[in-house]
């Protein structure tokens, strides 16, 4: 058995980069039948990525990196997005809504970007799908616009090699039509419900 000493807890911390240690094995054991744990991709992610940078808060950074992101999809496309800080609204129900990150003026793109920490980056990778958090904001892109043919998702960490980097996930109306119609009906339903409590607790 190697023993390491350290002079303080920033050494410490940076030598239980990459390994597996007592507190991560929790994170890492899979039980037969079930997929890869968290931690396993974040594992990966610290052999390839360089290390984040201290004192930004992750949605500070998501917000610092997400112009960078559609200016690389954007030199994908060849196409400019328009990234006003805006909220789409339907019009027959303006409590269902959704911000995009960038559109086309035309309404028929859109572009939803993601800057998440290195290993989240990595999983959606290797799986090759967008992670199961955003699936319904993905959708919800496409019950709010009409218009809305295909959307972007965009996925961009700048501490992975170039090659890891930036992913793409391109989704189009035609492949998801029944799910749109569905939790659209799924979300009037709810709002009524929540406008008939209100009312009940408004006397």
């Amino acid at each position: 058995m190697i023993i390491k000493k350290f002079e303080d807890d920033e050494e410490w911390l940076e030598a239980r980069r990459t390994k597996i240690t007592g507190t991560r094995l929790k994170d890492i054991v899979v039980l037969r039948g079930t997929n890869e744990k968290e931690e396993f991709y974040n594992l990966i992610a610290e052999r390839l990525a360089k290390p984040r940078e201290k004192g930004i808060k992750p949605m500070d950074r998501g917000h610092l990196l997400e112009v960078d992101a559609i200016n690389k999809c954007e030199e994908e496309l060849g196409k400019t997005f328009n990234k006003d800080l805006v909220m789409w609204s339907r019009e027959d129900n303006e409590c269902i809504s959704i911000s995009p990150d960038g559109y086309l003026d035309n309404l028929t793109e859109a572009c939803e970007v993601k800057c998440l920490g290195s290993g989240k980056q990595l999983k959606a990778i290797i799986l090759n799908e967008i992670p199961d958090d955003f699936k319904f904001q993905c959708l919800q892109y496409f019950i709010v616009n009409d218009l809305l043919t295909t959307l972007h998702f965009v996925m961009y960490d700048p501490d992975l090699p170039d090659n890891l980097s930036y992913k793409r996930f391109e989704i189009k109306r035609t492949d998801i039509q029944e799910d749109i119609e569905k939790y659209l009906e799924y979300q009037r339903k709810k709002l009524e419900e929540i406008n008939q409590i209100v009312i009940k607790l408004s006397y």
